[in-house]
């Protein structure tokens, strides 16, 4: 029972009625004869009357995304929508990915695997239409290696058998680890693994100064862990997690060919995702988080990847229900403890528990946030999750937070020593004062270096690698990109094109005291 703010005993309004389940009669509303058979946004539909209500709500979402000239059109025709390049869809072994691979298969593609062969079922049957895309990839990143061994499970092959019932689906696993290994960054096409210098970052520092790391951690696996164990919250850890497997997809599916790349996002988990992004700070690119055009650095409009999520305006309940009449197995996502602790577990509770009570309030913030936009157009994309960033939000969030509080009888000497440059680089070796935080956006910044009593745990106890004064491993493509800037590729942030250097200064009690001096008032 939901309550306002006011108080039920003294005030007889305060306490919120619930709606009713079904707003008029038991009675589907669609065909006016069949009993309903499920309620969706207190709408009572039966069975078959349900099912092409979700194809429609399928094609009306992704159907746009395919060529202009389809979407422009008025009442386009199936013949004509051409993509430009494959297909790929990412499947994570949860109810909406599911989902999607069935009612792209059933809509789209024969159940042989054919496009082609004509045959009985009317001319707009899948089996009577020449192919959307030319070829059709499903991308499976598993993620067992992102947590101890005791804590999940390899479910590759339970992916592939579900991915086998569809013919025209190629399946292409790949593993989270894989974003700190050279060799699928060259498959990719990064540098190869022989030109490419492991790089990482100094988290004891707010500048994140960079370094050589010159004792590789060994395996991708080993780098990841390496690099999850040293963020400072769960939050941190979620959204990085979340970002490595976006990253993955994309890099991949843009050196397949693909044109377009489908996510089983569920309007549940949609909003969810668009609130917690917002509570991380990610509100620059709300609207990335809905939909988006992706094309890696230097690549043209021609290479880009449209993101499409088609189920958008599927609940979680309806893909529940479609799951259940269409007996598809859920293999399910991993549920590593400790994950509700943070932001994303939190917001979900509390958006699933809106959806059971006033599921329309949870189709309201998808539509809200799908309107915001920000004031300001972006200067540039943030190297380590590839979205668009706010021009000067570093100095912003220097001005208006304040990181630690020190004693002011604390010694200037007795206060931690600065982090140790590298030496003047020789081809090798990073330039000295070469720091990441100028080419982070606000979200990522603030998943380095957010505080928590997690963090201060990480710090007092030496497990977080920054903490120990070592470089912690970066992903491919944010080490691939920030040798760029350190051979001269770019001069965002440091060694610019009037070869400026910035560089982080720790300040002492008494400079910061003489700085502000000024502005005190005497006591």
């Amino acid at each position: 029972m939901s309550e306002s703010c006011g108080n039920p005993a003294a005030e007889t309004d305060a306490l919120m009625a619930r709606r009713t389940k079904f707003d008029r009669s038991r009675d589907c509303v669609k065909c006016k004869t069949n009993t309903g058979n499920i309620v969706i946004r207190h709408a009572v539909y039966c069975k078959d009357c349900f099912t092409p209500l979700q194809i429609t709500k399928l094609k009306r979402t992704l159907e746009p995304t395919i060529n202009a000239a389809s979407a422009a059109a008025k009442g386009p025709s199936r013949n004509k929508l051409r993509a430009d390049g494959n297909l790929a869809i990412g499947i994570s072994g949860g109810l909406g990915s599911t989902v999607l691979l069935d009612l792209i298969a059933r809509c789209y593609y024969s159940t042989d695997g054919s496009t082609k062969t004509k045959g009985k079922g009317g001319t707009k049957h899948p089996r009577n239409n020449e192919s959307i895309w030319r070829e059709a990839r499903v991308f499976y990143i598993e993620m067992c290696g992102a947590y101890p061994e005791s804590a999940s499970r390899d479910r590759t092959d339970e992916i592939r058998l579900i991915v086998e019932k569809y013919p025209a689906f190629e399946f292409c696993p790949l593993r989270i680890e894989d974003a700190f290994d050279p060799a699928w960054w060259a498959r990719v096409g990064g540098r190869s693994p022989e030109k490419e210098h492991a790089m990482g970052v100094n988290l004891a520092s707010e500048d994140l100064l960079l370094g050589s790391v010159s004792s590789p951690t060994g395996s991708p696996c080993a780098a990841l862990r390496a690099y999850l164990s040293s963020l400072p919250t769960a939050t941190a850890t979620q959204s990085a997690i979340a970002n490595l497997t976006r990253l993955l997809l994309l890099y991949t599916a843009t050196s397949t060919g693909s044109s377009h790349l489908l996510l089983g996002t569920t309007l549940t988990s949609l909003s969810i995702g668009l609130i917690s992004g917002v509570a991380v700070g990610g509100g620059f690119v709300v609207r990335e988080e809905a939909g988006e055009q992706w094309a890696p650095r230097g690549g043209t409009s021609a290479s880009a990847v449209k993101i499409v999520r088609p189920l958008k305006d599927m609940g979680m309940k309806e893909c529940a229900a479609w799951a259940w009449w269409n007996g598809l197995a859920v293999v399910g996502k991993e549920n590593v403890s400790g994950g509700r602790q943070g932001i994303g577990g939190l917001t979900k509770d509390f958006i699933v528990g809106l959806e059971r009570d006033y599921p329309s309030t949870v189709s309201t913030i998808a539509r809200t946030c799908a309107k915001l936009a920000p004031k300001a157009a972006a200067s540039e994309r943030c190297v380590l999750c590839e979205r668009p960033a706010q021009k000067g939000v570093q100095e912003w969030k220097a001005r208006i937070s304040i990181r630690s509080v020190r004693d002011a009888n604390t010694d200037a000497s007795q206060a931690a020593p600065p982090p140790k440059l590298n030496p003047p680089h020789d081809g090798h070796q990073l330039p000295p004062t070469l720091a990441l935080t100028p080419h982070l956006c606000y979200a990522c910044h603030t998943t380095f270096t957010s505080r928590s009593s997690r963090s201060a745990a990480h710090l007092a106890k030496g497990v977080a690698l920054g903490a120990q004064g070592g470089p912690v491993p970066l992903p491919a493509w944010v080490a691939s990109r920030m040798h760029e800037f350190g051979s001269g590729g770019d001069s965002a942030g440091h060694a610019g094109g009037d070869k400026e250097v910035w560089q982080g200064k720790q300040m002492g009690a008494g400079e910061m005291q003489a700085v502000v001096g000024e502005f005190l008032l005497e006591e």
